[in-house]
C-alpha cells in the first residue's frame, strides 16, 4: 500500500518537467553555509532521471554554489496547491564538471534565456538601476546542479484522514514507512 504513495510522488516529480503549469517547475531550494542558517530560494527544475535525481541550473557565481561548496546537502519544498501535496525532498548536491555534459546543455538552452548565466557582475551584486545590466557575450558562468535524494516525505492533506509517509533511500532501494501527520 505505501508503495502506491511512492509512485504517485514519483510521477508528481517527472509531470513537474513534463507537464506546461504542474506546480512542480517551480520548487522552493534551501541550502545552508557557513552562516548555519537556511537560505531559500525558488529555482526551475530542469530534469528529473528515473531514480529521482533532480537537476536545476545556476550561475556559478551565486551563493547557493558558495553554500554548496560548504555543505553540499540541500532540501527542497514542493506544494501541489490542486491535490493538496506536499513533498520535501532532502539529498546530495553534485555540481557537474563534465564539459560535454556542460557545453551541450548550454547550447540547448533558448539565447534570450542565457542572459541568466551572463551577466557582468554575479547574481546579488548591488546595481542603480535594473534597466543597465551588463552582459557579456565570451564567456558565461552556466552550471548544472544534480541532486541525489536520499529522503522524501509525502504529505496529502485530505479528509477524513491525512497520509504522511517517509521514504529514505538505503543503497538503490527506497523504504517507506507511514507517519503521524
Amino acid at each position: 500500500m505505501i508503495y502506491s504513495f511512492f509512485e504517485e510522488l514519483s510521477t508528481e516529480i517527472h509531470n513537474g518537467i513534463t507537464e506546461r503549469g504542474h506546480p512542480f517547475r517551480f520548487i522552493t531550494m534551501a541550502t545552508v553555509g557557513n552562516e548555519t542558517i537556511a537560505r531559500l530560494r525558488t529555482v526551475v527544475l530542469r530534469e528529473v532521471s528515473e531514480d529521482l535525481r533532480l537537476t536545476i541550473y545556476t550561475d556559478s557565481r551565486t551563493q547557493k554554489i558558495k553554500h554548496i561548496t560548504v555543505n553540499n546537502q540541500v532540501s527542497f519544498l514542493l506544494y501541489h496547491p490542486e491535490k493538496m501535496l506536499q513533498l520535501k525532498v532532502e539529498g546530495t548536491t553534485q555540481i557537474v564538471t563534465d564539459t560535454d555534459r556542460l557545453s551541450t546543455t548550454w547550447q540547448n538552452i533558448q539565447p534570450n534565456s542565457r542572459k541568466d548565466y551572463i551577466t557582468e557582475t554575479s547574481p546579488g551584486s548591488a546595481i542603480k538601476n535594473p534597466d543597465h545590466v551588463e552582459y557579456i557575450e565570451e564567456e558565461n558562468y552556466f552550471a548544472i546542479l544534480d541532486i541525489i535524494p536520499t529522503k522524501i516525505e509525502y504529505l496529502k492533506l485530505q479528509r477524513p484522514n491525512h497520509i504522511r509517509a517517509l521514504f529514505t533511500k538505503t543503497d538503490d532501494n527506497w523504504n517507506g514507512e507511514f507517519l503521524v501527520p
